[in-house]
């Protein structure tokens, strides 16, 4: 089996660093072997795959170094051909090199000493049964063949969003890549990469409809994005937020290595979900020029909250977002808070913020339905005693509650006062409805809704004063 290869080949390239094993690596083993073994051709289907991990889960490792080197020696199939490929050079003599070196290594050659190499270049070698691996830029992919193309990222994160490369790094896979197997038929192409574009290498054989088997992996399980794929796999994981390789990445470290990078960056490296970074429901565009230092005297307030009900570092936030109708008509997101916390510190919050808002500003609750929710309702209701405070029942899916929200958005009617909060405010809306996080567009959804019913005690903005931006 090929993960029992890994885990003894392991102290070969890596003899300081105890090998730390994942589910995960059954699984892209496992689908890699059905390549071996001709089980996808047997299934009468295409000996494609599609692998979308994210980073620092092996994913080089196991595709183009421990797979090729298993099947020259324990599988017996030394003749096999390798093209293998990356957007960095690099990064292709890193692996080929590494390859290489446990072919050659003293446990490899004790093992399988038919094995071998009578040519040991940095990109390219070959052995002395016909096989040999080729190791290529992707932008150079225009010559070679082989029983196996392994192409290991082909895209780079430094270039993936623009246009222009990311394009001409499709018109290669698309135009290039079928052409460099040496059996149309039964030769095999592995794409293994993490997401960085709607429009990426993934993007294309999926909207294509390429043929190719997809295993897709999101380091934080999403329900609705469950996956399954022919050889009868699926995620073995079944609650929102449980992570992919905890052993290695758990809810600390994957908290402090994502503090750094942007809320798309973790949907496409990271959650294999790419969004548009100009936004899907929500766009940014929209909210051009509508930063404001404060809102319009008279404007009428209401804060929703959004209640989460665990403190995992996976699960979703508590979020309560504050949104006022002003006098001349338009919207404006005046203040977000929210919290990991759960139980007694969330309610904390919730009144810490009701005291700084002040009496004037209404609050609103979601009442979840049975009769725990209405008891949690009530108990909320009651801490908040001299406030204006109304619980009720939510109604349709997030999306459909965010659509009126949302029309606000792009009709220029809707504003934010200029805080901290506001970057990553945003981010979660032009990520939704894909984002991991949906608490504080909920909670914008519902603060809305309460200012619509609201809106009948309103008054004229005849006269009002207009907010000024703050780029004005």
């Amino acid at each position: 089996m090929l993960a029992g290869f890994v885990r003894e080949a392991w102290h070969v390239l890596e003899p300081t660093q105890p090998y730390i094993h994942g589910w995960h690596i059954d699984a892209i083993c496992s689908h890699l072997e059905a390549i071996t073994k001709g089980t996808f051709l047997a299934m009468g289907l295409s000996n494609r795959l599609l692998i979308n991990v994210p980073p620092g889960t092996m994913k080089s490792l196991l595709a183009s170094v421990f797979w090729p080197a298993w099947e020259w020696g324990p599988v017996e199939m030394p003749g096999m051909r390798y093209l293998a490929t990356s957007y960095s050079e690099n990064y292709v003599k890193r692996d080929s090199r590494r390859m290489r070196d446990l072919v050659n290594s003293e446990w490899y050659q004790s093992l399988w000493p038919e094995v071998r190499l009578v040519r040991t270049g940095e990109a390219s070698f070959a052995n002395d049964k016909t096989g040999f691996r080729e190791g290529v830029p992707f932008q150079s992919l225009t010559g070679g063949r082989g029983d196996r193309v392994i192409i290991d990222d082909p895209h780079s994160t430094e270039t993936a969003e623009s246009p222009a490369e990311r394009q001409r790094t499709t018109r290669i896979f698309r135009e290039s890549v079928p052409s460099r197997v040496n059996d149309p038929e039964k030769s095999a192409i592995v794409v293994i990469m993490q997401r960085l574009h709607e429009d990426d290498v993934s993007g294309q054989i999926k909207k294509l409809g390429l043929g190719y088997q997809h295993l897709m992996l999101p380091m934080k399980y999403e329900a609705e994005r469950h996956c399954t794929t022919a050889l009868g796999f699926e995620d073995p994981r079944s609650t929102d937020g449980d992570l992919l390789f905890p052993e290695r990445f758990p809810p600390k470290v994957l908290e402090r290595d994502q503090k750094a990078l942007t809320a798309y960056a973790v949907a496409g490296q990271y959650q294999q979900r790419p969004v548009p970074r100009e936004g899907g429901l929500f766009k940014r565009e929209w909210f051009d020029g509508k930063i404001i230092r404060q809102a319009q005297p008279g404007t009428i307030w209401v804060r929703h909250w959004d209640l989460a009900a665990t403190k995992k570092a996976t699960a979703a936030r508590t979020a309560g977002v504050k949104i006022g109708l002003q006098p001349d008509g338009s919207f404006v997101v005046g203040h977000v808070a929210k919290t990991q916390d759960e139980g007694n510190k969330v309610r904390m919050l919730i009144k810490g913020t009701a005291e700084v808002d002040g009496k004037d500003v209404a609050i609103s609750l979601p009442q979840d339905p049975g009769q725990a929710g209405k008891v949690q309702a009530q108990d909320m209701i009651a801490m908040l005693a001299g406030w204006k405070v109304k619980a009720e029942p939510e109604t349709g899916d997030k999306v459909t509650r965010a659509e009126p929200f949302s029309s606000q958005c792009e009709a220029g009617n809707v504003y934010l006062v200029a805080g901290e909060w506001n970057e990553d405010y945003l981010d979660e809306l032009c990520l939704f409805p894909g984002g991991s996080f949906k608490d504080q567009v909920d909670a914008s959804s519902g603060a809305f809704g309460r200012l619509l019913v609201k809106r009948q005690d309103s008054f004229s903005g005849i006269g009002a004063p207009v907010a000024i931006p703050i780029n004005s």
